[in-house]
């Protein structure tokens, strides 16, 4: 990573998320001064816990404590602060809580997204905003590989409220110029990752528990995974093109590893990296959820230059050895 992020302001949603974590992270190691958007302490949380990555972290952020859904804070936290660049991060994130309670996922996802993108509009300093949507977005296709061209038509709520998400911010690039980008990726995992009910923590917990992982779908599911910290120097590198380029705003990029797995070939995996003989619990009971999502990364890697820097197996291990130490603590 180059210097470019020196004494940059830079605004994030979803500073204390796994993706927004660790950018949130490298956006300091690079010497930016980062303001994060909070709205819940959640004191386990990688960025406010006591691992040693990141304990001289939030000694060196902004905190505007508040939501999206508060269009005026946002419009003065932009304002205030001076910021050149925002990465927004901030939504509600699982598939579940959005099947059970919709509203709050709309409220979040949609009316956060358009409120920032105003507040965005108001603010002359800004020179780039990465919009962080997902797979989801397109919904279920017939034709895989998703590549950007897919249609977004999302059927069940999450989906949908990553579909707005997408349209809205193309509206604001299309109708007033304003400098976005979209970033679509899929499921993300790796260190920090509390949201147990995921089947990549969830799957690691039970096994050191020497408890049986539960697949609450028939395992035959196909999933992108994708690494966190691939995802947020993916994002760092679309923002410093996008700083540099400004052919590319308006566009959306997939990324991805391109390497699909059933969600039972993952989970065989992480029991053979344990070395344990524990045997998964199979429910078949998935509601409302896409059977087969994976996506192409072709336009990220020939328009960005861009691929991932971690293979699953070296992700996976990683990941493992930290709930090794955190689950231990």
């Amino acid at each position: 990573m180059n210097s470019i992020w020196k004494n940059k302001n830079v605004f994030v949603t979803g500073a204390t998320g796994l993706v927004g974590s660790w950018l949130t992270k490298f956006l300091v190691d690079e010497g930016a001064n980062v303001v994060a958007l909070v709205r819940d302490i959640v004191p386990k949380s990688i960025l406010w816990g006591k691992s040693a990555d990141f304990e001289y972290i939030k000694d060196n952020l902004t905190m505007v404590y508040g939501k999206l859904e508060d269009y005026e804070l946002l419009e003065r936290a932009l304002n205030e602060h001076e910021i050149e660049v925002v990465f927004h991060l901030g939504a509600q994130t699982i598939v579940g809580i959005a099947n059970r309670n919709p509203l709050s996922t709309f409220e979040s996802n949609i009316r956060g997204t358009y409120n920032l993108l105003e507040a965005c509009r108001r603010s002359p300093l800004i020179k780039a905003i990465v919009i962080a949507s997902s797979d989801k977005a397109y919904g279920e296709q017939e034709h895989l590989p998703y590549d950007e061209s897919t249609p977004l038509q999302g059927t069940h709520p999450y989906d949908v409220s990553k579909s707005c998400v997408d349209l809205i911010a193309y509206t604001y690039y299309n109708t007033f110029k304003l400098p976005v980008c979209v970033t679509r990726c899929g499921n993300f995992y790796g260190p920090g990752d509390l949201n147990f009910n995921r089947i990549i923590p969830g799957t690691i917990r039970s096994l050191l528990n020497g408890e049986s992982p539960i697949i609450r779908s028939d395992g035959t599911f196909i999933r992108d995974y994708f690494y966190v910290k691939d995802g947020a120097l993916a994002y760092m590198l679309l923002a410093d093109k996008m700083l540099s380029d400004t052919s590319i705003h308006g566009e959306a990029y997939n990324f991805s590893t391109e390497i699909q797995v059933t969600v039972l070939e993952l989970v065989k995996k992480i029991i053979g990296t344990l070395e344990v003989d524990i045997e998964p619990t199979i429910l078949n009971q998935a509601n409302n959820e896409i059977r087969n999502q994976y996506l192409s990364a072709e336009k990220a890697k020939e328009q960005l230059g861009w691929s991932p820097e971690y293979t699953l197996d070296s992700s996976l291990n990683e990941t493992i050895e930290w709930y090794k130490n955190y689950l231990k603590s």
